[in-house]
């Protein structure tokens, strides 16, 4: 053989040698991996080739699965979808999943390794899909669903003893079984949802942040109460009305200049939210303790798993006193969502000790077996077992003659606080109404709610927290613990 030819030759062998190599990588070493890589037809395929395991709610599936005609044999459905929509995201087998639908997947699908039997690993087969037991109840979802109605809004309901979401409602919403197949019709909806300006598919609940206006005063007097500022509720504060803001020329006022606001108690402060009380508390106190107290509520902390990750709620840094003063009422730069404010009244409720807000009970195999159970969890002793009481003593007499008092439910001991949030460069948007609030019944059993109205057709002049957010919150309350 001459020696061109042996050239090439040797060139083929290393080439077939190479080739046989990489088959056998890909085979072996990589067949488990690119078997599970999303952009593999044949996964999609699979996932759907039967029904999907189904989400929870009271022990009833809010899902379902339905026979199609096309190569993804299955597709989902959802039985009230859009009431129950910012609690199971969506399924679609052309735009994925999202929320408990997509942290849940591979246990809905059958592809958790917790579900394979000694027959599946052996056949190699996929499980049957396991479903995923949540810790809402249907009829406070319902209750804060039917109260929100057209306005766009959110609120979130908390067991403070263990932290277990029971409501949890945004609004508007959407129906994520309008999509979930592959039709023209589904691709329209999706077009149109993805369209839509008023962000249906926006989880306002958990990712939708706020400045909280006035509920933020319940903050500030817990680091009042905490730091000594002040020995009680009932202690006349140093607080001259109006309040002009340090260094500057611009004087903190109230709504109701009527109101008895001048050196008032924690107490009456909250009753009237007077600003200019909790405003030069807050600059009192200074921004770090502030902080300090805020934090010890959740704020600032960007992994508040639910499971679900829920937005950051904002205390700021950096501020000079007159801004420390602004965040006192809720407004400068503080942002909330309506599941933090759930966990500062959840707090309060629990005599100081926050628990983890949490919205999944336990996760079960195709046969009902569970495979993993989750429970109460502490995140943290936000203030006194003393300081809490103090603070639930004022939040109940909010309710009882002050700004809450529409939050008055028969049978049951209600603490509110009300709040109107500015916003827009110079107030130029529609306030934001809060309420916050938590009940008792007689044998102790609790509920904290939070509910925040975005918008609705009530006039500017007529938008006040205890007027448009109470009855949400009220609502569900009733829902919780009336009997």
């Amino acid at each position: 053989m001459n020696k061109p030819l042996r050239r090439v030759s040797v060139f083929c062998i290393a080439l077939v040698l190479a080739l046989m190599g990489w088959i056998t990588w890909t085979q072996g070493v990589k067949a488990d991996s690119l078997a599970d890589d999303e952009h593999n037809p044949r996964v999609t395929i699979q996932k759907y080739s039967r029904p999907l395991g189904n989400i929870l709610v009271d022990g009833r599936p809010v899902t379902g699965s339905a026979r199609t005609d096309g190569s993804l044999a299955y597709k989902r459905t959802y039985t009230d979808g859009p009431l129950y929509a910012p609690l199971t995201g969506y399924t679609s087998q052309i735009y994925g999943s999202t929320q408990l639908e997509a942290l849940y997947g591979d246990v809905l699908d059958g592809s958790d390794s917790r579900l394979q039997s000694p027959v599946n690993l052996v056949s190699r087969e996929r499980a049957k899909g396991g479903d995923v037991a949540t810790t809402l109840d249907s009829k406070i979802q319902k209750a804060g669903y039917e109260a929100l109605g057209n306005k766009t809004g959110a609120a979130v309901a908390l067991d403070p003893a263990t932290g277990r979401i029971l409501g949890m409602v945004s609004t508007p919403s959407y129906d994520p079984g309008k999509f979930a197949g592959q039709s023209d019709a589904d691709q329209k909806a999706w077009a149109k949802l993805t369209g839509d300006k008023a962000q249906p598919h926006l989880n306002r609940a958990l990712r939708q942040t706020y400045p909280p206006g006035s509920t933020f005063k319940l903050v500030v007097a817990a680091a009042a109460l905490e730091n000594g500022l002040y020995s009680s509720v009932d202690e006349r504060t140093d607080s001259p009305n109006p309040y002009r803001l340090p260094n500057t020329r611009t004087d903190l006022t109230n709504e109701n200049p009527a109101a008895p606001c001048k050196d008032a108690t924690i107490r009456t402060a909250l009753q009237y939210s007077c600003n200019n009380v909790f405003g030069k508390m807050a600059a009192d106190l200074g921004e770090k303790k502030v902080k300090e107290q805020a934090e010890k509520f959740g704020f600032n902390d960007s992994k508040i798993d639910v499971p679900v990750r829920a937005g950051k709620s904002i205390y700021p840094s950096g501020m000079d006193s007159a801004q420390t003063a602004l965040s006192g009422i809720g407004q400068f730069d503080d942002q909330a969502t309506p599941l933090q404010m759930a966990m500062v009244v959840s707090a309060i409720a629990n005599d100081g000790e926050l628990k983890t807000p949490y919205e999944v009970d336990k996760i079960t195999d195709g046969g009902g077996n569970t495979v993993q159970d989750y429970g109460p969890k502490k995140y943290s002793t936000a203030m006194s077992q003393e300081n809490a009481e103090q603070l639930q003593s004022a939040m109940q007499t909010v309710v009882e003659k002050g700004t809450g008092s529409g939050a008055r439910i028969d049978g049951l001991t209600v603490g509110g606080k009300t709040g109107t949030a500015q916003h827009g460069v110079d107030n130029s948007g529609t306030p934001y109404a809060w309420f916050v609030s938590y009940a008792e019944d007689s044998q102790g059993h609790q509920v904290a709610v939070a509910s925040v109205v975005e918008d609705s057709d009530a006039a500017r002049s007529e938008i006040s927290g205890g007027g448009l957010a109470g009855p949400v919150a009220k609502a569900m309350m009733e829902a919780a613990l009336k009997k």
